[in-house]
């Protein structure tokens, strides 16, 4: 038999063998410790093959100058700023509570000596919501002297407002904006210690779907940037295990009735829908989905944690099903004594911005207790992935990941009798 024959018999047998072979199991698909705790199953082409290369597994590192500095002289305080939407703003409610939060944190920090006898100070500046305004603030707090910068919700301006950090050489340590892209950018002056909308989504995925057996979504968002990644990540990750949206429609912030698209929602024939906002839009949603005889279960965002939705929908928010970044319900002594003291100074209840404020600013401070007044090594501290990874706040749980985005446990959270019902989520999948 002639040579070119047996190599074409061969290869035609290999082939045949290959076929009754078992499909190798990429390493991503054996354990999920992946990204951002993305399940195996969802990964983009984790079906198929290891990508060549992963992003976001090693943090980034400063290489910078800085760290020879020596702390100034004279000083009478301790700065540190804060940027949050505090007027002229739909999430200012939101916003003063982050700052209250932050307020806390150094005002306990001052009983008990504040750095070396010198007490921290807030530094205040309200995040407008402009496009480039954040940019500004951050230069008025560097000028201001501040050591760091705690904030903001916005995710718009967060990202604005990292860039501008970064070109001054100032760590941010941001408790508000869920916008998964937030800590890609790179910047290695940077943490988050909230959970983002990739968290939720995953555990979202997982109870509409596998828990629930819901297989035609449809959602109704709000047209900007927190509704448009938030469902992004729903959407893809609904996607890879075979649930494609069956519509997903917006609404302007500031609308208040809905008729079209909910026309919309109702003619996509859905099993199930999802919405994703502000408290005070999903509440009108709710009301008028009732008044439209539309009895499909009802999911929401992380910011229908808010009493502002329970008092728009009343009755009507019971059984809607949502996810929390903490557990304001929880037993923990510290919780539960932060939560004491809050009310007593701000006569009013933390909300979840507050307490991941509170836990921020404890960060910050206790990184200058640590290293002193020196911005890189304050930085150093808060991303070293060794000193503060698991640490115990009033929110539970800190853990970074690589990119130094909070991957710590997550709630779902039920509204049973105009009460939120926590219970810890969970994507283990089967």
């Amino acid at each position: 038999m002639k040579p070119k024959l047996i190599a074409q018999l061969l290869l035609h047998i290999i082939t045949g063998l290959l076929i009754f072979l078992p499909v190798q199991q990429s390493a991503a698909q054996e354990k999920d410790d992946n990204y951002g705790k993305t399940p195996s199953e969802m990964l983009p082409y984790g079906n198929y093959q290891d990508a060549y290369i992963y992003h976001f597994h090693e943090p980034q590192l400063f290489l910078g100058a800085g760290r020879e500095k020596k702390a100034p002289s004279g000083l009478t305080e301790v700065r540190i700023g804060v940027l949050a939407p505090l007027a002229g703003n739909v999430m200012s409610p939101q916003g003063n509570q982050l700052l209250q939060g932050a307020m806390l944190a150094t005002e306990e920090a001052n009983v008990r000596g504040g750095y070396k006898g010198l007490l921290f100070k807030v530094m205040p500046h309200n995040d407008v919501g402009l496009w480039g305004a954040a940019a500004n603030e951050v230069v008025k707090m560097s000028d201001e002297g501040a050591w760091a910068i705690l904030g903001t919700i916005d995710d718009v301006n967060s990202h604005v407002a990292i860039r501008v950090a970064l070109k001054l050489e100032i760590p941010v340590v941001n408790c508000g904006d869920p916008d998964p892209t937030f800590t890609e950018t790179g910047i290695p002056w940077v943490i988050r210690v909230i959970g983002d909308d990739r968290q939720s989504s995953y555990a979202l995925v997982d109870y509409i779907h596998h828990q629930q057996g819901h297989k035609r979504v449809a959602v109704l968002r709000a047209n900007n940037r927190y509704g448009r990644v938030g469902v992004m990540e729903f959407r893809d990750a609904a996607l890879r295990i075979g649930y494609p949206l069956v519509l997903e429609v917006r609404y302007d912030e500031g609308e208040t009735t809905y008729d079209a698209q909910l026309e919309r929602v109702k003619n996509s024939n859905p099993d199930a829908v999802l919405l994703w906002g502000n408290a005070l839009e999903m509440g009108l949603i709710v009301n008028q989905m009732k008044q439209m005889g539309m009895d499909y279960p009802i999911y929401a965002s992380d910011r229908s944690v808010n009493p502002q939705f329970l008092e728009i929908a009343g009755k009507n928010a019971n059984g809607i099903i949502t996810t929390c970044q903490y557990n304001p319900k929880g037993d923990s002594p510290k919780l539960k004594a932060f939560q004491a003291n809050y009310k007593k100074r701000f006569d009013q209840e933390p909300d979840v911005f507050a307490a991941h404020a509170y836990d921020g600013m404890n960060l910050i401070i206790e990184s200058i207790h640590m290293v002193g007044l020196n911005k890189a090594l304050i930085r150093d501290k808060l991303t070293d992935l060794k000193t503060f990874q698991g640490y115990e706040g009033v929110t539970g749980e800190i853990i970074l990941d690589a990119s130094w985005a909070d991957i710590g446990p997550i709630w779902m959270a039920e509204i049973k009798e105009g009460d939120y019902i926590f219970s810890p989520a969970s994507w283990k999948w089967k």
